[in-house]
């Protein structure tokens, strides 16, 4: 069982229990994977977050250049190693980039002590594992929103970005890598293909 980057932050989320290296969380997302594995089928998250995300990566990627005098390229190489995938949005020669489109100037961080997430930052340390880099970094972006999106939105002002200056839509966040870190989520990781192993098995096995 390869993890991917993406879900890093399940994995590694504590556990509650005193004898039990995995989360209740951690657990759920093991067997979501063993039943997809074993029934064929893939999930597959849609929302209007995700989904401007995705629309807008190149347009995001296009004002960090501008903001900061770069000339980024999206990345389109995936790395895997003996226990994670995964692929940056962008590579640098130090530093991997990973790009966030904010869903509106609401929801946009507009300071780095307002970028407070447990599981990105796990996406990030696998990515500067596979990839071989001293820093990672979480660069927040506020572009404008497709229209498509707006049907139900009753504020459209919260989506319009013209007349707010370049470098206001931006907020990054910097991480330097910890190798000691990373021997964690190999023995989280072991522990994952464990419980992968007794819940296939219990599947398996269950009407012999």
């Amino acid at each position: 069982m390869i993890i991917r980057c993406s879900i890093l932050g399940k994995i590694m989320s504590n556990s509650r229990s005193k004898t039990d290296i995995l989360s209740k969380t951690a657990k759920a997302e093991i067997r979501s994977l063993v039943k997809q594995e074993l029934f064929e089928y893939d999930t597959y998250l849609e929302n209007k977050y995700l989904s401007k995300g995705i629309v807008c990566e190149n347009d995001s990627i296009d004002l960090y250049n501008m903001v900061f005098f770069k000339n980024y390229e999206k990345n389109e190489t995936r790395l895997t190693n003996d226990w994670i995938t995964g692929e940056c949005d962008i590579e640098t020669e130090d530093m991997i980039i990973d790009i966030k489109s904010s869903w509106s100037k609401e929801t946009f961080p507009a300071t780095e002590e307002e970028i407070d997430n447990k599981d990105y930052e796990w996406q990030l340390r696998g990515y500067m594992w596979l990839y071989d880099k001293p820093f990672a970094e979480l660069a927040y972006c506020l572009v404008e929103t497709p229209e498509e999106f707006l049907t139900y939105e009753k504020n459209e002002t919260i989506h319009r970005t013209v007349g707010t200056p370049p470098e206001l839509r931006v907020t990054v966040k910097r991480f330097e890598r910890d190798k000691e870190l990373e021997e964690q989520i190999k023995e989280r990781i072991e522990a994952c293909r464990d419980y992968a192993n007794e819940y296939r098995n219990k599947i398996l096995n269950k009407n012999k």
